[in-house]
């Protein structure tokens, strides 16, 4: 975990962890990682970029859940310091781009998955999500293949697709999501983010998602595209809209 605190004058308590993506194969620490903290400094914002670790069955017991153990601890870290780094414990979220969008819709439709040996009862609940071109769903019509076989596998069971396809695992309790990608994403179809909202709507989960006609993918804050330009500004209201800024 690496953590990035804004100015004095300018934090409002808000925390977001960020994953970046990386297909479960590698991060982008730059481009979805390091400016994206930095971007978030400038509204105010604790910023916790999280290094959580690649799946692997030579160093994990279980490889599917090993970036979901990562992304819960830093959840309940982060909770635990929050009067510690001026944080309010009900204003933190996780954000996470592609595969990392992956792991943070996973964080918040799993939150209450034990995954491992817990020393408290702190909540691994995020308080909100922002999703980024996520992979969210399993299902082989539109997901990203890459992604899917380096965390469940290549021959996953229909079990084990339908417990990592978080739009189906979306409830009442599922924080709030602010969701972005584009309708000319060839790496991860926008049918992911257009599931999970609809998912989301169904629930009550009252939430925003904004579909950009260009921009493919993997663009986070390091590139020119029409989606690049605009989204952190539409994100930015978001949070004001709801109380985070």
């Amino acid at each position: 975990m690496l953590v990035f605190f804004p100015q004095a004058d300018k934090a409002n308590g808000t925390a977001v962890i960020i994953c970046p993506g990386g297909a479960y194969a590698r991060l982008a620490m730059n481009h979805e990682g390091y400016q994206i903290a930095e971007w978030f400094n400038n509204i105010g914002v604790t910023a916790v970029i999280l290094k959580y670790r690649l799946p692997n069955d030579k160093i994990m017991q279980d490889k599917t859940i090993g970036p979901l153990q990562d992304a819960q601890e830093a959840i309940r870290i982060v909770r635990r310091h929050s009067k510690e780094w001026n944080i309010n414990p009900g204003k933190i979220g996780i954000m996470g781009f592609s595969a990392g969008g992956n792991l943070a819709s996973t964080a918040s439709t799993h939150f209450n998955d034990v995954v491992y040996s817990l020393s408290d009862t702190t909540s691994a609940r995020p308080d909100f999500s922002i999703l980024a071109y996520p992979v969210i769903s399993m299902d082989s019509s539109i997901t990203h293949m890459g992604s899917r076989e380096n965390l469940i596998g290549k021959k996953p069971s229909l079990e084990m697709i339908k417990k990592f396809s978080n739009e189906l695992q979306v409830n009442s309790q599922t924080p709030p999501a602010f969701i972005v990608h584009s309708s000319d994403d060839k790496a991860v179809p926008v049918q992911n983010s257009l599931r999970y909202f609809d998912a989301l709507n169904k629930a009550g989960v009252h939430s925003e998602l904004h579909i950009y006609k260009l921009g493919g993918h993997g663009y986070g804050l390091g590139r020119n595209a029409t989606s690049e330009s605009t989204w952190p500004e539409a994100l930015k209201k978001w949070m004001k809209d709801n109380g985070l800024l």
